[in-house]
């Protein structure tokens, strides 16, 4: 599924959309399944040094993205799934998230692990800089369970829902009105 202009995300945080969409739901199609899927993602986008990666480094990466979905799905209104947080705190834990100060004294949070623990750790890095700055609450996964696609609300009062109201806002509409008017017969 293509994201139009107004779900991408802000800076960085596109990043963390993309990630979280390497997977479609709809049409059964994962990106990063392999470990050569997984690093040519990876490279395409800036992350990782171009290590070989192994089956574990994909397991990781994946319960990574689905744990964040987690967090965005509870963005959008839904309960937070109890094994999101302890699998994000043990993937950032391997990432070795540090704060690093440079020469002007500014700090950056940054993983000091290498391979695809730095390259995860750097969208952990990403998730917390957006959580600071408020940016975070607005990516959200669309509540369809069919599609849980990520999008960025930029809805005035943050009550996006779906990640494209012509296609999942429609379903939900038309499956809404076909379970009420179901009852009337």
């Amino acid at each position: 599924m293509e994201a139009s202009a107004k779900a991408i995300a802000p800076g960085e945080l596109e990043l963390v959309r993309q990630f979280l969409n390497t997977i479609d739901l709809e049409d059964g199609i994962e990106e990063i399944g392999t470990p050569a899927e997984l690093a040519a993602w990876l490279a395409e986008h800036g992350l990782g040094n171009g290590r070989l990666l192994d089956d574990g480094d994909v397991r990781r990466a994946i319960a990574m993205r689905e744990s964040l979905r987690a967090l965005t799905l509870a963005n959008n209104g839904e309960p937070l799934a109890a094994e999101a947080i302890p699998t994000l705190n043990s993937i950032a834990g391997g990432a070795q998230l540090l704060v690093r100060f440079d020469e002007r004294g500014e700090t950056a949070l940054a993983p000091a692990g290498e391979g695809a623990e730095a390259a995860l750790g750097e969208l952990l890095a990403i998730v917390f800089r957006s959580m600071a700055d408020g940016s975070w609450n607005r990516l959200k996964a669309c509540r369809a369970d069919t599609c849980q696609w990520a999008f960025y609300d930029r809805s005035k009062n943050r009550s996006g829902t779906w990640c494209s109201m012509a296609v999942c806002g429609n379903r939900a509409k038309a499956r809404a009105y076909r379970e009420r008017h179901s009852h009337d017969e």
